[in-house]
Parts: C-alpha cells; sequence; structure tokens
C-alpha cells in the first residue's frame, strides 16, 4: 500500500510525503511517481498524529457510553492515531484476559492504535496488586487505578517498586478521599455562588506530593494524570528541579475552561478533578509553557445522555474530548501566543511517544506514517451533535475554535477525512 500527501506544510515549507506500508519513505517538493492514492493537502499543515495518554474507551462492560469502536472513530477525527484505555471498565482491566480483548478488539476495529492501561489495584479497589508483569506481556503499556487513587501509601510504594522491574510508568489519579467531603465543583467563590459542594485543590495536591515523595525515595518514574491546580503545578516543577522521575498531564478543558462553567449547572461542566478558577488556569498554561507539564492529554470520558440530565450532584464527572482537544489546545495556547505550534506538537505527539515508549510522535524520513492533517486558519463552532463519540457531553458546545482536523493517517492508511 503506497499514500502520497500533496501540498501540505511542513513548517513554512510546502512539501509532499510519499509513503510506503507503514512508513514515510520520501519528503520533499514534487515528489513523482505510481501510488495506490494520492491526497491533496491543499495547504493544510503535516503534524505528527496525536497520542492520548488518557482515555475511556467503556468497553467491555459499559458500550452504552462508548465503546472502542466509537471511541476509535472519535480519536482519529480528533487526529489521534493512538490512545490509551484506562482500566475501569466493567470488568475492570486487572487481568492479562480482558487487555487481550481490547487489543484484539481495536485490531478488528482498525482505526486508532488502542493500548490498554492495567490497573495497579485488583477492581481498583487498593488492597491487593493486580499482575502487571502478565497485563504487560498481554499488551498493556502503563498502569493505573484512574477513576480511584491509589488509597495507601504502602500499597503504592509496593506498585512502584513492582513496575521499576518491569520499566512500567505507574499514572496515578490523585486524589485524597477524606477531603472531598460529598463535594462536586471546585471550593471557591463560584461553588458558593452556586450553592454546591466544594472540592478543595489539597485533596489534589496531597496525593501528587505523596506520589512525588515516593518516587524520590525509590528512586523510580511516576506519571501524575489530569493535573488542574497551580499548586500541584507548583509541586512538580520543584520536584523535576531537585531530578525526581515525575511526569505529569493536564487536559484541554482546564486548559480552556474554569468553574465559571458550572454557574449555570451545565452537568457537562463536571468532571474530576473539578475545573477550577482562573488562577489555576493560568498556572496550567504557564506550566505547558516552561515544560513542568509534560503532556496534554484528553481524559476522554463520554457518558449517555441520561447520566449528565440528572441534579447536578448526581451526574456522572466527565467531558467528551477526543474531538475538541486540538482545536482547544491551539486556540488557548498556540493562537493566543502562550506556546508555540512546535511546543503544541512536542505536548500532544513528541513526550506522549517518549514517556510511553512508542516510535510514533515526529515526522521524517523512514519513521511511522502517522500524520494529522489540519487547517490552522479554520475558524468553526463546536458542535457536539456531530460527534463520533457516543458522548456529546461537552461544556464547550457553541464555542468558536480555531485549529480543524481535516484528514488523519494512522500507518500509513488514511482513516478519516473531514
Amino acid at each position: 500500500m503506497s499514500l502520497l500527501i500533496k501540498n501540505c506544510f511542513i513548517g513554512k515549507e510546502k512539501k509532499d510525503v510519499a509513503i510506503q506500508d507503514n512508513r514515510i519513505v520520501k519528503i520533499g517538493e514534487g515528489i513523482k511517481g505510481e501510488y495506490d492514492e494520492v491526497y491533496d493537502a491543499k495547504g493544510l499543515t503535516a503534524l505528527p498524529a496525536f497520542i492520548d495518554m488518557h482515555t475511556h474507551l467503556r468497553e467491555p462492560g459499559l458500550e452504552y457510553k462508548e465503546d472502542i469502536a466509537s471511541g476509535s472513530a472519535a480519536a482519529v477525527a480528533g487526529g489521534f492515531s493512538a490512545v490509551c484505555c484506562m482500566p475501569n471498565t466493567k470488568p475492570v482491566t486487572d487481568n492479562r484476559y480482558i487487555v487481550k480483548y481490547i487489543v484484539d478488539r481495536a485490531k478488528e476495529v482498525d482505526l486508532a492504535k488502542v493500548y490498554p492501561i492495567g490497573a495497579i489495584t485488583v477492581g481498583l479497589k487498593g488492597e491487593t496488586m493486580a499482575e502487571m508483569g502478565s497485563m504487560q506481556e498481554a499488551g498493556a503499556i502503563a498502569m493505573s487505578d484512574d477513576g480511584q487513587p491509589v488509597t495507601t501509601a504502602q500499597m503504592m510504594r509496593l506498585a512502584l517498586e513492582y513496575a521499576k522491574d518491569f520499566d512500567l510508568l505507574l499514572c496515578s489519579h490523585c486524589e485524597e478521599k477524606s477531603l472531598i467531603n460529598e463535594g462536586v465543583v471546585n471550593e471557591g467563590e463560584n461553588a458558593t455562588k452556586a450553592g454546591l459542594k466544594g472540592i478543595p485543590s489539597s485533596a489534589e495536591d496531597i496525593m501528587i506530593a505523596r506520589e512525588i515523595i515516593l518516587a524520590q525515595m525509590l528512586d523510580t518514574k511516576v506519571h501524575i494524570c489530569h493535573v488542574s491546580t497551580a499548586s500541584g503545578v507548583q509541586l512538580i516543577r520543584e520536584a523535576k528541579a531537585r531530578g525526581v522521575k515525575v511526569s505529569c498531564e493536564t487536559c484541554p478543558h482546564y486548559i480552556a475552561g474554569t468553574d465559571a462553567l458550572i454557574l449555570d449547572y451545565n452537568t457537562n461542566s463536571k468532571v474530576n478533578p473539578p475545573l477550577r478558577s482562573e488562577k489555576d488556569r493560568l498556572a496550567i498554561l504557564a506550566g505547558i509553557a516552561d515544560g513542568t507539564i509534560d503532556v496534554i492529554a484528553t481524559d476522554h470520558a463520554p457518558h449517555h445522555y441520561e447520566d449528565k440530565n440528572v441534579d447536578f450532584s448526581q451526574a456522572a464527572n466527565g467531558i467528551s474530548g477526543l474531538e475538541t482537544a486540538f482545536a482547544l489546545s491551539y486556540t488557548y495556547l498556540v493562537d493566543s501566543k502562550v506556546i508555540s505550534l512546535d511546543k503544541l506538537v512536542e505536548v500532544m505527539s513528541e513526550k506522549p511517544a517518549k514517556l510511553l515508549g512508542l516510535e510514533s510522535g515526529c515526522l521524517k524520513e523512514g519513521g511511522l506514517a502517522d500524520i494529522a492533517l489540519v487547517d490552522l486558519n479554520k475558524t468553526y463552532k463546536i458542535n457536539s451533535a456531530e460527534f463520533k463519540s457516543k458522548g456529546k457531553n461537552t461544556p464547550f458546545d457553541g464555542w468558536q475554535v480555531k485549529g480543524k482536523v481535516t484528514a488523519t493517517v494512522v500507518e500509513g492508511k488514511i482513516k478519516y477525512k473531514a
């Protein structure tokens, strides 16, 4: 199978990209030859396809919210060639058999590459360590109890020690449950205005501090999921300066949104960690700009309409994010002059690939042909009704953004065209 992408911009230069099977064989001007398919990019910008370290595909067991087919379709529509799916499925992805099911099902769907993340503890209960080595052999790329924190420091210590032997990355959902106290939104002025119970930022920060201390003590790596607080960013910044092997991610909804979105009681703005203050949002932007935050991940959390169409306190947490991630990030980071496009590529493609040990994440001759073709000048309104995902739950519906994914190539095959 061969593909020629013509007339795309790579940086500021217009180039053609020649692909044979799953590899880029040549990047240059006016490439000639016979190809199975020719795609005229008409001045679109070619970027390394994005890699999402934090996605919920819901299968097995919760297919009414999302499944591997619909989630993968959403991924390629968002410019992602690869997604890492979290283990809070039903049953939990805490053994090799469920990992293998996900791997095999993703190959059948044949859209985005899907890398399962296995559970750190059996049933996400924090009591018994799951068989991480066995899951890694079956295809799991990392481990997390996402949706739940690893409840005790001792269990997290044991997990980090065990994972170190397998060179496995542990991804920590940082939440001190005893401080939640039935909270549903960020503790602060807007929670008071809305009459909703608040969650203090310290609930996140305490767990971030715990993971940093353990990683430093054990001289091993740890990854902090969905950082949302200014103080959390600072904790990680200081730890990195000391040489602690900590990495972290944030999400587009913490880049673009704040807890002001809760004031109209739109349950699509309910997420965990909650949307924070403008001060926190600005700290997130600064953390991306200075390299404290390594990755932008979606935390794509699709829900059925009925899971959100309830009282705010009863609504499910989560935002459907795969199809808005690039546009929100480009609009609020690059178009707003916070970072360069190259830096955005770093946090959405290069760094996730590096942290996960994947070959993807760059555009070069001889490299994997995972490519997102985007119109950087396209301004449009987000329309959740058009999502490929089953989850239409986004607080950004109707928002005007800039930067549109037009096509996605996964290992040399066009998997999405707008």
